[in-house]
């Protein structure tokens, strides 16, 4: 049994590090959580995503509170990145001297914290555990395999990253299956997606896709970017597409030849709430994202996952998710836009169900509190 870490009402019992727009809406509902449970927490915000549209606008959109540091990273390599992540969350985690470092997702910020931590002795806890694509190509991938095996505290959010873990030799008792705090930011966003604002301020009418292209395999590479915006012109012949272009690659896509267009619009990243009213709205929805397979899975909208695989198969199996290669994107586009969404009315992922965010954070007050939960209780703490 530990020790309780909540002894000292000075201490910081949980720092939240947080830097790229997908970790937000999973963080939120886990700070909302602690809160509520009297937990005395902070957020570093790391900067890596550091454009006001990519990062600031989250903060307000789903209230969470102003970080107690912004290291303003920026953009660079991986090396690069994570080096200066590396100094910049050493000198905060040490000022801090926090009883748990909870990170997000896969990006180089969870990643650095994690090292961190491991070499500060410091426990983490992993929001979002046990995805794998099998893609060691992908830097995400990398990262996942790192962050989950040097975690204290592992939080997944659907039944087969259970399977991956135990294979990876991770003991059950570090595991907690508890749902997927993204779809807890979403459903409390629901009464606010109202697609005709947003449709009237960019000057939308009848039915219009979505485009989110980012991946290093998808724009890094010159060829393989003009294979992927070929593809997405030829979405673009059957319906208008806006594409909201993240910064990573926009050089290299207009070069490829993804520029503004009367079928083919192209605008700056928008806020949460912005974005996913222009999601909800649309007749399909085109990316290479993670979190975006999630949300559309939750909206019901028809989403092609332009990349070989996935490491959220939940929303293929479950979803309206497709995985596509670019030169069957126009095709596939083709049977989604005549077909619509296909996934039946509330067949939704297993605890999927707004509630993840309080399950996470009655699985930290515990561990804080020194307590063992047993395997049955892991799974549905919190319901």
């Amino acid at each position: 049994m530990r020790d309780s870490r909540l002894q000292d009402t000075l201490v910081l019992h949980v720092l939240h590090v947080l830097g790229a727009r997908p970790n937000f809406p999973k963080a939120a509902p886990v700070v909302n959580g602690l809160a509520d449970l009297g937990i005395r927490q902070g957020i570093v915000h790391t900067g890596q995503h550091y454009d006001a549209l990519m990062s600031d606008v989250f903060f307000a959109d789903l209230g969470l509170p102003e970080p107690i540091a912004n290291l303003g990273v920026g953009s660079g390599s991986h090396a690069k990145q994570t080096a200066a992540l590396l100094v910049g969350l050493e000198e905060v985690v040490e000022r801090e001297k926090p009883s748990l470092v909870v990170v997000y997702g896969d990006v180089n910020s969870t990643l650095a914290a994690i090292l961190v931590c491991a070499k500060l002795g410091v426990p983490t806890a992993h929001v979002e555990a046990g995805l794998r694509s099998f893609d060691r190509t992908m830097p995400e991938e990398v990262n996942r395999i790192v962050v989950d095996s040097l975690s204290e505290l592992l939080f997944a959010t659907s039944p087969e990253a259970l399977s991956y873990l135990a294979n990876e030799g991770v003991p059950s008792s570090k595991v907690h299956l508890v749902g997927n705090p993204m779809i807890d930011s979403l459903f409390s966003a629901l009464p606010k997606l109202d697609p005709a604002p947003v449709q009237e301020r960019l000057g939308v009418s009848g039915a219009y896709a979505v485009a989110t292209l980012h991946r290093p395999a998808n724009v890094d590479d010159p060829a393989a970017a003009k294979e992927l915006v070929d593809a997405v012109l030829g979405v673009a012949e059957q319906v208008p597409v806006i594409v909201p272009l993240h910064p990573r690659g926009r050089t290299r896509l207009a070069e490829a030849g993804l520029v503004d267009g009367p079928r083919l619009r192209i605008i700056d990243p928008l806020g949460y709430v912005d974005f996913l009213s222009l999601v909800r709205g649309a007749a399909l929805v085109v990316t290479d994202s993670g979190g975006v397979q999630e949300e559309t899975t939750m909206l019901e909208v028809p989403c092609l996952t332009v990349r070989m695989n996935t490491e959220r198969p939940i929303t293929v199996t479950h979803g309206t998710n497709r995985l596509v290669t670019p030169s069957g994107l126009p095709e596939a586009a083709a049977k989604a836009l005549r077909d619509g969404a296909t996934t039946p009315s509330g067949d939704l992922p297993m605890l999927w169900d707004g509630k993840a965010g309080p399950r996470i954070a009655r699985v930290i007050a515990a561990w804080l509190q020194g307590e063992n939960l047993s395997p049955a209780a892991r799974s549905t703490v919190g319901d």
